[in-house]
């Protein structure tokens, strides 16, 4: 990168099932205003915008055209970026570049979704090519939970497993003001809830939300007279598991192992688990928080039941993971990416308020969509070398 890249602000809207109350672009200014105010900026400092939702998700397509008057975009240069469930965190790689590239000084980038406006499982369904994948497709949840079987037969896990992570990120959720689900729920509970596909429960998937996140990126130039406690991007990774359904081995996807690596080894991170303060992990069922742990190198395969179980991940303990309530908790699917970059930016600028994890240095923070398409960020305290 030819220059560093900071955050230096953030908002996120009080996410709700529904929120008729707002339009879109109502929606999407109340992050924005909210993320500008954090900086202590007006909108003619930023110099452009990255916009990112799933246009099928409401049905209207251009929507960095017809937002402008919630963005601030009118007269701004604007790039709209869409990858599904990434999607928040590609708006975030997305304004890095623009920033890093040195194109720009201060880029706001903005994540939104209403999904109570629109048919998700129909329009993600559109996704898959139509001769070989969309008449046996069954939904998002078919093929998390055909991961979450597979993983189960290779380690002896079992459903209990998967559930104590549930339990983890809802009992988070409760100091977070912004998360849509702020209940506890005890791990009785998580296996009671109706089973949607074995080994998969109601409370152990995310929710669907309405809701928006922006951040403003700024370059080394401008980042410290703006936030005297910048969030330094350290690197960013992306990988993509498979084209087709029947390409996945479904026992092993290789996404988060390989993006994590190359994340490491950019960082010079050696041990990961020592290394890391926090993890705002993009995580939208229970397995998840089980698989892709080991995936990135935190413990060895076979061994994050235990690691859960012993309270690491939990607050308070060796490495939180998902201090916000995560995903489980809260899911605008175009902000939910960016919300994890939002979450790990606070804990890094000491902004977390009741959910802040003490003396945060390093913070990693994941995108996650169809295909088990992930992105990835690694934030730090320090201005990387």
């Amino acid at each position: 990168m030819a220059k560093r890249v900071a955050i230096v602000g953030t908002g996120q809207t009080f996410h709700k099932s529904h929120r008729p109350d707002v339009n879109g672009q109502e929606l999407i200014n109340e992050a924005v205003v909210r993320a500008i105010q954090d900086a202590d900026l007006k909108m003619k400092d930023i110099d452009a915008i990255v916009i990112g939702n799933m246009d099928h998700f409401e049905g209207i397509n251009y929507v960095d055209c017809w937002s402008v008057d919630g963005s601030g975009g009118t007269m701004k240069p604007i790039i709209k970026l869409t990858t599904g469930g990434t999607t928040g965190c590609t708006v975030a790689i997305g304004g890095y570049h623009l920033v890093g590239s040195g194109m720009f000084d201060r880029v706001l980038v903005i994540g939104w979704e209403k999904n109570s406006e629109s048919d998700t499982t129909g329009a993600i369904t559109t996704a898959f090519d139509p001769i070989w994948d969309r008449l046996v497709f069954a939904g998002a949840i078919s093929g998390l939970a055909a991961e979450a079987q597979a993983y189960m037969a290779r380690y002896g896990a079992s459903d209990r497993d998967g559930a104590r992570v549930s339990v983890r990120d809802r009992k988070h959720a409760m100091n977070n003001p912004h998360a849509q689900l702020r209940k506890e729920v005890s791990l009785e509970e998580v296996l009671a809830s109706p089973m949607l596909a074995d080994p998969i429960h109601l409370l152990d998937v995310c929710p669907r939300t309405d809701g928006a996140c922006a951040v403003i990126m700024a370059s080394e130039d401008v980042a410290e007279k703006i936030c005297s406690k910048p969030d330094w991007i350290w690197g960013t990774a992306a990988r993509h598991s498979y084209s087709y359904l029947g390409d996945a081995d479904y026992g092993r996807l290789t996404s988060m192992r390989e993006g994590s690596q190359e994340l490491w080894k950019k960082a010079g991170i050696k041990e990961p688990r020592k290394e890391l303060d926090v993890i705002e992990l993009y995580q939208p069922y229970s397995f998840g928080g089980l698989i892709w742990i080991e995936d990135m190198g935190l413990v060895g395969p076979g061994e994050a039941p235990q690691y859960i179980w012993d309270g690491n991940t939990d607050m308070g303990g060796e490495l939180p993971i998902n201090p916000s309530g995560g995903v489980i908790s809260c899911n605008p699917i175009g902000a939910t990416g960016l919300i994890r970059c939002a979450e790990a930016a606070m804990q890094v600028m000491g902004k977390a308020e009741g959910r802040q994890v003490p003396d945060v240095n390093l913070a990693f923070s994941s995108g996650f969509g169809g295909c088990w398409w992930t992105d990835m960020i690694l934030h730090g305290k320090k201005k990387p070398a």
